[in-house]
């Protein structure tokens, strides 16, 4: 699901995941519905994919999430 075998790139994690990380580059950080609200207004979205795009942001340290609010690593 990271990279799609079919002809759907804005199904990946990686598409996704870009979203998350231009929301949170614009607002430094957020909490964690807020910010699948602003993804979804943009892009419908399931909850568990924007999950695993957290999920994925944080495994390349790219972003943190602490009681319940996600901010960009420095």
């Amino acid at each position: 699901m990271l990279l799609p075998d079919n002809i759907h790139p804005e199904n990946s994690i990686y598409y996704n995941a870009s979203l998350a990380l231009k929301i949170l580059q614009e607002h430094g950080k957020l909490d964690m519905l807020d910010l699948y609200q602003k993804i979804s207004k943009t892009k419908k979205i399931s909850f568990p994919v924007f999950i695993l795009c957290l999920d994925w942001l944080y495994i390349i340290n790219v972003a943190e999430l602490k009681k319940g609010e996600v901010k960009l690593c420095s």
